[in-house]
């Protein structure tokens, strides 16, 4: 289940931006202002739609008014995703889902909403969802409904009403399994995780409670770790290894309960027989360990999107973790994706350069241009020149971090 390419229109600086040819490891660079936080915040919009509804989503962002772009209240916040999906049959589609949020008589609705196919590259798409304020008809698929000499008429289709015109059609159709692309497709956003990791969360003993994810602030990361070596001990031990190699001094850390009903996190230094808790370790300690701990989920999320994991880290260990994310790929059953800000040359010098996007502002808006794409930055590359360097040196147009 992998993101092909992300479309948005009307979303804050993001009028009209396409990404395309998304790779499973992606890295988004851009001066300050141009929209990294705002495109990842697309992800977190699309799972806060599905999960709750539309209007808590538009609320949680302070309302339509402050999301849509400037000049354009009237018009529909789109959001376009193209997703590769495996369905039962052994056969492997690329679908189409794109939703359109509008203001209509003074409340936010879903405006339309598409879920398509198509047979090839030309030609009018299937619409096995095909939804307006509320209301609209879902084809019930079969076997049939993916072939190659498929009639459109000859689809069985049911038409639904929805409980209201905020809610998406996805959420009450992927409940049932004969919607297949639907129930993919919410499994997939439902499993996406915006982080938004904070140090002083993560650093407090939590009640005891299950964690079998870290949270996207950190704040169960005693319970997360509690977790990893009661449930998973190998992943576990790896995850121990790992951090006193990125870590000098490292010898222990060990979830323990503090007799009280919390968790807390200890980190023992190999110079000390006693170790400390996570109150009193270092910020950058903290996060490296919360950073490989996520990543070292059982469980990988299919999505997971982080902002700037440079920040507080040893520029040394950037390009290691840069490899993390890359590994993490590869550790779900279906491929799992990354997205990541960056503002740091360091980290950018471990990634491919077909895996760099980069942002810049056009008369107010946001554009995304992949690096992959530019002739110049190739042959640089090819000549054994390093992303970060050429950043450093401007030739990312509109993305000089100077």
């Amino acid at each position: 289940m992998r993101i092909h390419s992300v479309r948005v229109r009307n979303f804050k600086t993001f009028q009209d931006a396409h990404m395309r040819d998304i790779p499973n490891f992606a890295v988004l660079i851009g001066a300050n202002g141009t929209g990294k936080t705002t495109f990842i915040d697309v992800f977190g919009f699309m799972r806060d739609c599905l999960v709750h509804n539309v209007r808590t989503a538009v609320q949680k962002r302070a309302g339509f008014a402050q999301l849509v772009s400037r000049g354009h209240e009237a018009e529909a916040i789109e959001v376009e995703l193209k997703v590769e999906l495996d369905f039962k049959t052994g056969k492997s589609r690329i679908v189409t889902y794109a939703i359109e949020i509008a203001m209509m008589a003074g409340r936010v609705v879903v405006k339309g909403e598409r879920l398509s196919w198509k047979r090839g590259s030309y030609g009018r798409p299937f619409n096995f969802i095909n939804f307006s304020e509320g209301q609209g008809e879902a084809v019930v698929e079969s076997d049939e409904a993916f072939g190659t000499d498929v009639r459109e008429e000859d689809l069985t289709r049911e038409h639904q009403v929805l409980d209201s015109p905020d809610i998406l059609a996805l959420k009450g159709l992927g409940q049932f399994k004969r919607f297949e692309a639907a129930s993919q497709l919410r499994e997939l956003i439902e499993g996406w995780s915006v982080n938004d990791f904070k140090i002083e969360s993560a650093r407090p003993e939590p009640d005891a409670a299950p964690a079998e994810h870290l949270s996207e602030t950190g704040d169960n990361l005693a319970l997360y770790a509690q977790f990893l070596k009661e449930n998973h001990p190998d992943i576990f031990a790896d995850l121990l290894q790992k951090m006193a190699e990125r870590v000098p001094g490292i010898a222990e850390i060990t979830p323990e309960d503090t007799g009280d009903g919390r968790v807390a996190l200890r980190f023992r230094d190999a110079a000390f027989d006693k170790g400390f808790i996570a109150r009193a370790v270092s910020d950058g300690t903290i996060k490296m360990f919360a950073y490989l701990a996520l990543l070292h989920d059982p469980d990988p999320h299919p999505l997971l999107c982080i902002e700037e994991p440079e920040n507080q880290l040893y520029p040394t260990l950037l390009p290691i973790l840069a490899e993390e994310f890359a590994a993490y790929t590869a550790r779900r059953r279906n491929a799992a994706q990354v997205f990541v800000t960056t503002h740091s040359p360091d980290f950018l010098n471990a990634v491919p350069l077909n895996s760099i996007y980069w942002l810049q502002k056009q008369k107010g808006f946001t554009t995304i241009q992949r690096a992959g794409d530019d002739k110049q930055l190739i042959a640089l590359v090819d000549e054994g020149d390093r992303p970060g360097w050429l950043w450093r040196e401007g030739l990312f147009a509109g993305a000089d971090p100077k």
